[in-house]
């Protein structure tokens, strides 16, 4: 059987390199790290990416690493609820929960089911030279590796999209986002629910991962100017908010805090260029408003590892494409939209945001709902 390289060791290339090992592929990781720390702050696994690791038997050792949210609310400055979703009927439907958990935790996890695959640490892809049918990968320390079948997992400055697809351009959002993780007691009542709070151009969120800690996130709008609030000032940002939000932020270490602007890239027609192919955020980069970015980059990993898995490679690729496709595009569209929307500053304007959202009927979020957490399912559509 072939051998598959995987640029980039993050959660998409080795959610892939699982599924890929599974089925019997050989499988090589290129990683520019020098060494894969249990690093980054907090991370929701939705219903549809707890499925997909249900089908490696991952799914009891995430649950008890992280810890189940069973509801997601926007909320105003107060904590007091605009809209607040109940997801206990998509686990009963899916069999399935939503898992808080800290990013390095997740990644020890997936790494633990690969101590056979080759892990190259310290390579930085530098270009991919075309000979024949094969690629040579030259890496900025002066190695060398021909690849037959080449999988871009390298994250929203993908170079294999650069060597493929050359002309794409990032979208800034004009929104800087920070990220935190500490230890915190939350009250009781708010241990298994996410809450995002909205304020004027500014949002908090609050996610309880488990073992008393706590992820949170908040995002500013970048002035004209292009400026923005320094992280030691942002209890002052958000002292308008209840005390609770205060309260973590004041509690998180300068050190601790994780600062990046938002950004993704407009949905492009292809994903891959005869034998190379992207997947996750190399392919359809997204901002983190609908909480989907490394949800659907485990998606990706198993239906392109089931189509590698069923067709020759030019055959795997296309339909790779044609299933993930229209969901994703769906996904990046809708975030960048909510994104928007969550940062309008004019009252009356929010205000009808906030009584459209508090009167969404039932039926149509569910739908929603449902549609998200739908996975495609290769045991009913076996070729």
């Amino acid at each position: 059987m072939k051998t598959i390289d995987i640029i980039g060791a993050g959660i998409g290339g080795l959610s892939l390199a699982n599924f890929l090992v599974q089925k019997g592929f050989k499988v090589r990781i290129f990683e520019q790290a020098d060494e894969l720390k249990p690093v980054g702050a907090g991370i929701i696994l939705a219903n549809n990416a707890m499925q997909v690791y249900q089908k490696i038997g991952l799914e009891e050792k995430l649950k008890s690493e992280g810890t189940p949210i069973h509801f997601v609310q926007i909320v105003k400055k107060d904590l007091k609820p605009i809209s607040r979703t109940d997801l206990r009927p998509f686990e009963e439907k899916f069999q399935s929960q939503n898992i808080a958990i800290h990013r390095g935790r997740l990644q020890t996890v997936l790494l633990e089911n690969l101590k056979e695959v080759e892990i190259h640490l310290h390579h930085r892809l530098d270009k991919i030279v075309k000979e024949g049918n094969e690629n040579i990968l030259h890496f900025k320390n002066g190695q060398k590796y021909t690849s037959e079948i080449l999988i871009g997992a390298d994250g929203i400055y993908s170079q294999v999209r650069q060597f493929i697809f050359p002309d794409i351009q990032i979208r800034r959002s004009f929104q800087m986002c920070w990220r935190g993780v500490l230890d915190y007691e939350l009250p009781k009542e708010r241990l298994y629910e996410v809450s995002e709070a909205w304020g004027k151009g500014i949002r908090l969120g609050i996610v309880p991962i488990g073992k008393g800690k706590v992820y949170w996130f908040a995002v500013e709008k970048i002035a004209p100017n292009g400026t923005y609030s320094e992280i030691k000032n942002l209890p002052d940002l958000f002292k308008d908010f209840h005390p609770l939000a205060i309260d973590i932020l004041e509690q998180t270490k300068p050190t601790q805090i994780h600062e990046a602007e938002l950004t993704d890239f407009y949905p492009i027609p292809n994903w891959h260029k005869e034998n190379v192919c992207l997947m996750g955020d190399a392919a359809h980069a997204m901002t983190p408003n609908m909480g989907q970015g490394a949800c659907q980059a485990i998606e990706d990993a198993y239906v392109l590892a089931e189509c590698l898995g069923k067709h020759e490679i030019k055959t795997a690729f296309s339909e790779f494409e044609s299933i993930r496709m229209p969901k994703v595009k769906g996904i990046v569209d809708l975030s960048w939209t909510i994104g928007k929307m969550a940062h309008w500053e004019n009252p009356l304007a929010t205000g009808i945001r906030n009584m459209l959202l508090k009167n969404t009927p039932a039926s149509i979020a569910k739908k929603q709902t449902e549609k998200l957490f739908s996975i495609h399912d290769f045991e009913l559509n076996k070729a």
